[in-house]
């Protein structure tokens, strides 16, 4: 009877700290990741004019995590849906979020080439970063990209919200998130 109870001992103490470890993080979004769910990873990188700036630092706004390199076709053809996403959502209100933008991490190693890309295709926004290291990119690494162009959604609170989205499906993943008030 003793060692039952010795036995009852045990098991339960070990049931009330699973159960207390679980319990503790009841919110999926405090974790931090890759996943849709997920808290965003912080990236911190340089612009090509030296600048440096970090993922975090766009919080409140939803942003467009965006991995792409001037060498990549697919990246360059979809080029033009995410200008015409920024020019159509930058000032939008959103339900957790004022505005969007897009942080574009590209994988080149040769900054002219990387520079010269940004300028024919248009893409206005501020947040261009890259530590040239190609496939070498440690951002890349962060997140897993071992293709592109791949994209991340993140809301106002850094938590991503969507993957992969291209073309149409952007405007689309951000017009569900607008606040009702601006919804057409």
């Amino acid at each position: 009877m003793k060692k039952l109870a010795i036995a009852l001992g045990i098991s339960g103490f070990i049931a009330l700290s699973v159960f207390t470890l679980c319990s503790f993080n009841k919110n999926p979004q405090a974790n931090t990741g890759t996943a849709v769910g997920n808290k965003a990873i912080d990236l911190v990188f340089t612009s090509p004019e030296g600048k440096t700036i970090a993922l975090s630092s766009l919080k409140g706004k939803m942003v467009l995590l965006d991995f792409w390199a001037s060498w990549c076709g697919p990246c360059r053809m979809e080029n033009p849906h995410v200008v015409a996403a920024y020019h159509k959502y930058k000032d939008q209100k959103f339900k957790n979020a004022k505005g969007f933008t897009v942080y574009s991490l590209s994988l080149d190693q040769n900054k002219e080439a990387w520079m010269k890309a940004i300028a024919k295709d248009q893409l206005e926004w501020p947040n261009h970063v890259s530590d040239l290291g190609g496939w070498q990119s440690k951002g890349a690494a962060m997140y897993g990209v071992n293709s592109i162009p791949a994209s991340f959604l993140i809301d106002g609170n850094g938590v991503i919200v969507a993957k992969g989205l291209r073309g149409a499906s952007l405007e689309s993943a951000l017009d569900s998130y607008l606040a009702k008030s601006t919804k057409k």
